[in-house]
């Protein structure tokens, strides 16, 4: 046990340079004093001490403000950095040299049962905001974006963004396009938006052929000594030709 506390504070000071020295990290780290207190929560909880075990989570997320549920597990020189509203389900599984910022949820879906929290292998990084939700992997030495909504699992050495999250590098290497699109989920809104582009593309055409046969009535009844054609007579020869 204190071994995995000397790594946590080992951890704070190794990447945060704003970690000025060891008494400050024990003193003023809310991550690591939230990981401090999991490790006496998870004790009690591997004895089926669940109320108790329930009770201690609940102080440590009252003065800390990060929520580790006491059934996860948390491996050692996990840093939890400014930490508020972070939450980790009873399920989880946080691998070594993890780093998690503040606002990340390692949640479930709400539909399944036993396993239902991610496993976040060795050396990842979860950054600010970033949701990941159901029982899969996230790859060690994975990053995950601020933000990033991640649905599925994440092959190691990763980078993940968006919503929904998708690959975007792998070992530093941009993917290709391409290779993305499995990943990416329908978008009606985009699709209708082309829709009517498109649409608004063919009227614009239709338009400029009404206006060219326009001009060469007018020309023609110039060139034989006669008015110009009505606008509204030719609109109503043609408009069952071109109805919107």
């Amino acid at each position: 046990m204190f071994e995995d506390i000397k790594s946590y504070v080992r951890a704070a000071m190794e990447r945060d340079p704003a970690a000025k020295n060891v008494v400050e990290v024990l003193l003023c780290y809310p991550g690591v004093h939230a990981l401090i207190i999991h490790k006496l929560a998870h004790w009690l909880y591997r004895r089926k001490l669940y109320v108790a075990a329930r009770l201690v989570s609940h102080i440590g997320r009252f003065l800390t403000g990060i929520e580790i549920h006491p059934g996860a597990k948390m491996g050692k020189g996990v840093f939890i950095d400014h930490g508020m509203g972070v939450v980790i389900g009873e399920t989880a599984e946080v691998g070594d040299n993890v780093t998690i910022y503040q606002g990340v949820t390692l949640g479930g879906t709400g539909k399944e049962k036993g396993k239902r929290h991610p496993t976040i292998e060795e050396g990842a990084v979860i950054a600010a905001g970033a949701k990941v939700l159901g029982s899969f992997t996230v790859g060690k030495y994975s990053k995950i974006g601020a933000g990033a909504v991640v649905l599925k699992e994440v092959p190691p050495y990763s980078t993940v963004v968006g919503v929904p999250g998708r690959v975007v590098a792998r070992q530093g290497v941009r993917v290709n396009e391409v290779d993305l699109k499995h990943n990416e989920l329908p978008d009606p809104v985009g699709k209708a938006l082309d829709l009517l582009a498109l649409r608004i593309r063919v009227l614009e055409g239709e338009v400029r052929e009404l206006r060219a046969r326009l001009e060469a009535v007018d020309h023609e009844s110039k060139a034989n000594g006669n008015a110009p054609a009505s606008k509204d007579k030719l609109e109503e020869e043609t408009a069952s030709d071109y109805s919107i």
